[in-house]
């Protein structure tokens, strides 16, 4: 009989220890006062579709018994070792610095402090990508080496860091003095228009008789951002390479890029002394044999890191494939937008199971969303740009609207740190997951519920389980 009471003790213990839940469409917030002899073993941050919850701590009691149930269990097994983590966040664009370098400095301070620093509840954004010259996400269009029509630049004599001086650079300082050890990234969307095949900002191709000047661009790139303080962890070869109808971008071939980089590119980077990686592709799931065609010459391979992904088509899963084909370079996934007219618990959904959980799972040792911050018009952009895209924040003024990707982002951030090491977890139906070991030894889980309804399941480690619940349509990151 002792023994019966006991189980039936645990199992209402784990189903009140959460705290509120919403269950056959009523709400229900118990506040338990567990027996002293128990104390709380996994910390549990929520954030729920109906955002009645956002990245909120939760303040019932979890801990880890030997008394079996029967319901699903969540295995995490540190034993089992995957990919080493960069890090986590967003594409620092020069509108994001602009919106983020107009507010107030008090105002902007606070923010930056919020967003970049690893001490209580910041988010501590541990990786950025910034472009190369313009995104679409810029007020205007322009590169490092803009001359007159008609002219060619072939010794970059003219070569200036042009408009990220104003905004970008002044934020990327700031950000530095923060966490200095933040991971930065590159990424052109266009090589300078006389370089072009079109001698236009959209589309085109780069001429190879240029290939040796534009390789020279990177470098001097790479060495002009040096000077500032500001060093560049990585670059990619091109922004979305088979897409060349935005504003600016460039095409590029598999072939091309392969003979860039083998030729150009990686010899220019190797002469300069330069160690900042080299990453190709840079584009959408649906064609993983442009990377893995470049990395089948040896010669190319020996110059680049990985390749790197964007999921607005194709399967997450492609990620893997390329690691089956090379699984001795690096897989990075860069960007994912949400858009102005995204419903907040359906993308808090989408993003979580194939961003966060989807890519880390296929080996992706950085997952970036798409833009940082954006004014309340979706602004800036170049004209042509993206018009719906809206940023992880909203800026107007000095007022900020945290938006469906900051909490995407915030539920990995804030607790898998550089060098943190993706483990074993396993996936029963309809809980997707993720799990990792920090530096600190600290173990992370990072659950979706995708469902109508509240899921009650264990987390099983090491021979004990620990009965626990997320509410419907929520995302929740277990510490312990």
């Amino acid at each position: 009989m002792f023994k019966t009471n006991l189980m039936m003790y645990y199992l209402l213990l784990g189903l009140i220890i959460l705290g509120s839940c919403t269950k056959n469409g009523n709400s229900e917030d118990p506040t338990p006062v567990p027996p002293t002899t128990l104390t709380n073993e996994v910390d549990l941050w929520v954030t729920s579709g109906d955002r009645t919850k956002l990245l909120e701590k939760q303040t019932g009691v979890i801990a880890f018994t030997i008394q079996p149930n029967t319901y699903p269990s969540i295995e995490v097994d540190a034993s089992k070792t995957f990919q080493k983590m960069d890090g986590f966040g967003y594409s620092l664009t020069g509108g994001s610095a602009l919106v983020i370098n107009k507010m107030s400095a008090d105002s902007r301070d606070k923010l930056l402090e919020e967003l970049f620093a690893c001490t209580g509840e910041n988010l501590c954004i541990s990786y950025l990508r910034i472009s190369i010259g313009a995104s679409d996400l810029d007020d205007r269009v322009f590169s490092y080496n803009d001359i007159p029509e008609g002219t060619e630049d072939l010794t970059l004599s003219q070569f200036n860091l042009s408009r990220d001086t104003i905004h970008l650079i002044p934020t990327l300082k700031a950000i530095l003095k923060i966490n200095p050890n933040i991971k930065l990234m590159g990424s052109p969307w266009s090589a300078p228009v006389w370089m072009k095949s079109n001698k236009s900002s959209i589309g085109g191709t780069l001429l190879p008789k240029y290939y040796p000047v534009y390789a020279a661009y990177f470098v001097k790139y790479i060495q002009e951002m040096k000077k500032q303080g500001i060093t560049l962890d990585a670059i990619t070869v091109q922004n979305e390479p088979q897409h060349g109808g935005n504003n600016p971008s460039m095409v590029m071939s598999a072939a091309e890029q392969a003979d860039f980089v083998k030729n150009h590119l990686g010899p220019a980077f190797q002469r300069a002394g330069l160690t900042t990686k080299i990453i190709i592709w840079d584009h959408n799931c649906d064609n993983p044999n442009y990377p893995i065609s470049i990395l089948n010459d040896p010669t190319a391979k020996s110059y680049i890191d990985g390749s790197a992904f964007h999921l607005y088509a194709g399967d997450i899963s492609a990620l893997s494939q390329v690691y089956a084909a090379h699984p001795d370079k690096s897989l990075y996934f860069t960007e994912q937008w949400t858009s102005a007219n995204g419903d907040f618990s359906g993308d808090l959904q989408w993003h979580i199971r194939n961003v966060v959980i989807g890519s880390t799972r296929n080996w992706s040792k950085a997952t970036l969303e798409w833009n940082l911050a954006n004014d309340e018009g979706y602004g800036p952009h170049t004209p042509g740009g993206c018009t719906l895209c809206k940023g992880a924040l909203t800026i107007g003024g000095n007022a900020v609207t945290r938006n469906v990707a900051y909490y995407v982002i915030g539920h990995a951030t804030r607790f898998i740190p550089p060098g943190s090491i993706r483990i074993s977890s396993s996936l029963p139906a309809n809980l997707p997951n993720v799990a990792f070991l920090t530096p600190a030894g600290k173990q992370v889980l990072l659950v979706l519920n995708p469902n109508v309804q509240s899921e009650v399941f264990n987390i099983q480690d090491r021979g004990k389980r620990a009965l626990v619940s997320l509410p419907p349509n929520s995302v929740g990151t277990f510490v312990w």
